[in-house]
């Protein structure tokens, strides 16, 4: 059984006021704090390149997880539409070098956004189970202060900084159970960088993301022969608080069960996930958890995941 045994993460020093900045464009702290979400926001200084926050994650994971020895990697995944440069060559070789791992570590990059981390884990579980490999480390970090232009109210407001390091392998503390996937191309215009300047239709965003995901996520339950009440926690992609909160709605009575963690991190892309993971599922006994990311290209994904009651094993 292949899931994830660990997660760490990283988040730049640096953050902005967001009550302060909202205020410039014109709107509320009420306003902020209820449909934005996030009071403050992490950046990265600039002269941090995406391969340096997935650096500093990943040298949280080896922190806390001592047992893991980076000789050990065999696989090195990272999650980024905002790579090094201008992508070539990728971010993970970077990482690769940056860390010192062993150059018999397979090494790429997935292009995805907020749906990246749940498509990470399953690429990267087939990635080992058909190598016949043990360890691999799936990397997410999508600095958008690369592109978000400050003067913008609607990116601006929305996005943090962020890097998140999973260790995904055997004896997982959370197992890896089942997938469902979507894409719709002809929303591509809703959300693109558009002359390395980020793009969004906000309202087109948010009315896909009301949509489409709680569909999704009850037609992966039904698929499984499972109900809504059958899962114990859920946890979303952190679009924003409104986000957050119209889907959890949909699943009422159960809207206390969808995690709502975006006050100091904003919306980090694929970074949300994990970090929602790291800090509420696992020190969890047991249980089943629903994840699911949604947002550009239009893409999203959703997975069912089971707690397990282990310890961590090499």
């Amino acid at each position: 059984m292949i899931g994830i045994k660990a997660i760490a993460s990283y988040m730049p020093p640096k953050t902005t006021d967001n009550i302060a900045r909202g205020a410039g464009f014109g709107e509320t702290e009420d306003f902020i704090r209820s449909k934005i979400g996030a009071v403050r926001l992490p950046l990265k200084d600039v002269a941090q390149e995406t391969s340096d926050l997935a650096v500093e994650a990943v040298r949280a994971l080896f922190a806390k997880q001592p047992a893991l020895n980076p000789a050990a990697i065999d696989a090195l995944v990272v999650v980024t539409q905002n790579p090094d440069g201008v992508g070539l060559p990728h971010t993970a070789a970077i990482v690769q070098a940056k860390l010192g791992l062993p150059t018999h570590v397979a090494a790429f990059d997935v292009s995805l956004g907020c749906s990246g981390y749940v498509y990470g884990l399953f690429i990267l579980k087939g990635f080992l189970e058909a190598s016949g490999l043990s360890n691999g480390l799936l990397i997410t970090a999508d600095p958008y202060s690369k592109i978000v232009d400050p003067s913008d109210r609607v990116t601006s407001l929305l996005f943090g900084d962020a890097a998140t390091a999973s260790w995904v392998g055997h004896s997982p503390v959370l197992s890896l159970d089942a997938v469902s996937y979507g894409t719709d191309g002809s929303g591509a215009e809703f959300l693109k960088n558009e002359q390395s300047h980020l793009r969004m239709n906000g309202r087109q965003i948010f009315s896909f993301a009301a949509t489409q995901v709680p569909a999704h996520i009850r037609s992966l339950l039904a698929r499984e022969k499972l109900e809504p009440d059958d899962i114990d926690l859920y946890f979303l992609h952190q679009g924003s608080a409104a986000i957050v909160d119209s889907i959890a709605r949909s699943f009422a009575p159960l809207s206390s069960r969808f995690i709502k963690d975006i006050t100091e991190t904003g919306n980090t892309v694929s970074s949300s996930i994990p970090l929602l993971l790291e800090r509420h599922a696992m020190d969890e006994l047991d249980g089943r958890i629903l994840v699911s990311g949604f947002g550009v290209g239009l893409s999203w994904a959703s997975a069912l995941i089971s707690i397990q009651k282990k310890e961590i094993q090499l």
